[in-house]
């Protein structure tokens, strides 16, 4: 299954792959009137280091700890392999996001349910929003079995 990764040697922590996910995720059709102003919630973060930057996203685990650990069976794994969260399902415990060992997933834009990253599965032309979008061609959208 493709999924994105990220080589921290490429990553200018540019942050545009936050951006493009907010987008992507919007709902909008025109990225000045979906973000200008607002906070966004992306469902890709990048963490900043000491001469490393990273974004971290979701891996769509093999066997997904965060839906095991789910107590209101909100996350569950499509049969594309997709993790996904279920928002009416959601109670907003937030155990996914402890037991996420990527640091994945997180709370959403009403604070209530959790978000996390679903390759742009709802909107995807080829591959997901970030990928497509890094000017660094930091991210991939990758098959690494």
């Amino acid at each position: 299954m493709k999924v994105v990764y990220v080589n921290e040697k490429w990553c200018l922590g540019c942050h545009l792959c936050e951006y493009e996910c907010a987008f992507a995720n919007s709902g909008d059709t025109d990225i000045v009137h979906a973000l200008k102003g607002k906070k966004i919630f992306p469902r890709i973060k990048v963490e900043e280091g000491d001469g490393v930057n990273f974004a971290v996203n979701c891996r769509h685990c093999e066997d997904p700890i965060c839906v095991k650990s789910c107590i209101a069976g909100a996350l569950s794994k499509d049969e594309h392999g997709v993790v996904r969260i279920d928002k009416d399902k959601c109670v907003g415990c937030f155990t996914c996001v402890t037991v996420c060992p990527y640091g994945a997933i997180m709370p959403g834009e009403d604070g209530k349910a959790a978000q996390k990253c679903t390759l742009c599965t709802q909107n995807l032309v080829g591959e997901p929003n970030c990928v497509r979008h890094c000017i660094n061609q930091a991210i991939v959208f990758e098959d690494r079995g």
